[in-house]
């Protein structure tokens, strides 16, 4: 499937990748608008998201990383940075894992590597909110607007108390690019999680934000920003002293 596809701006490409119900336009705004300005910055609507409509989540993550990769073939791009939060950041690990050879490097944030002690009751707070949503009338009607599909697809499928791919998170094997993990530090899963990570791989580098929680790029927006285009830079740095040296 081929993604519905915003670009900006000229350079490395650099996809981002948007959390759950949120469309490429309307999240990561600050990093587009910054990095546009050196950089190409791609931001696809995720399978089920937006304008790209598909209501089969019977395979959610495979067939997302999949879709990702049939969209940058479309673009004819060969090696992408990749950036994604939350639901993006699970398409982007899979997609890492999946595809290595197509990416420059990964940035990833609100993951959780394993599952916390306190899931189920988290996971029953989640749905209850979920459900509470559902029923609010306004935001059912921007929603609405939000997504051409069934946008309520993805509530349903995190209705299931095992829809979040542990087997995914519990580690980073296959991923053989500089890796960023930018967490909030009012989350103590994912602090940990980063942590693990880093623990498990040397090209693992990792950022705690202050002020912050589960969706760290819109709740400390410039310091993440800060924070990503200096881990951009140093990749593509160390890539061109690369090439001059083997030249």
């Amino acid at each position: 499937m081929i993604l519905h596809t915003k670009t900006y701006g000229e350079g490395e490409p650099v996809v981002l990748l948007h959390s759950g119900l949120q469309t490429g336009e309307t999240d990561f705004i600050e990093q587009r608008n910054a990095l546009q300005q050196s950089r190409k910055v791609i931001v696809p609507d995720l399978r089920g998201h937006g304008k790209s409509v598909n209501d089969d989540f019977s395979n959610y993550f495979k067939d997302a990383a999949e879709d990702l990769r049939d969209t940058i073939d479309h673009l004819h791009l060969n090696q992408i940075h990749l950036v994604g939060c939350s639901l993006g950041g699970l398409v982007a690990l899979l997609f890492a894992k999946t595809f290595p050879n197509r990416l420059l490097s990964v940035t990833l944030s609100g993951i959780t590597a394993d599952r916390p002690d306190h899931w189920n009751e988290s996971h029953a707070k989640e749905v209850t909110f979920q459900t509470e949503l559902l029923q609010k009338q306004e935001v059912v009607a921007q929603l609405d607007q939000l997504h051409s599909g069934d946008w309520k697809q993805f509530i349903y499928m995190a209705r299931d108390v095992n829809w979040y791919p542990f087997e995914l998170t519990s580690d980073i094997d296959g991923v053989h690019v500089p890796v960023l993990f930018m967490v909030g530090e009012g989350n103590h899963d994912e602090v940990k999680s980063a942590s693990k990570y880093q623990r498990m791989h040397e090209n693992v580098h990792v950022s705690v934000l202050p002020f912050a929680s589960h969706l760290v790029h819109s709740e400390q927006p410039s310091l993440y920003t800060e924070m990503l285009t200096a881990f951009l830079d140093g990749v593509d740095k160390k890539n061109r002293n690369l090439l001059e040296s083997t030249s």
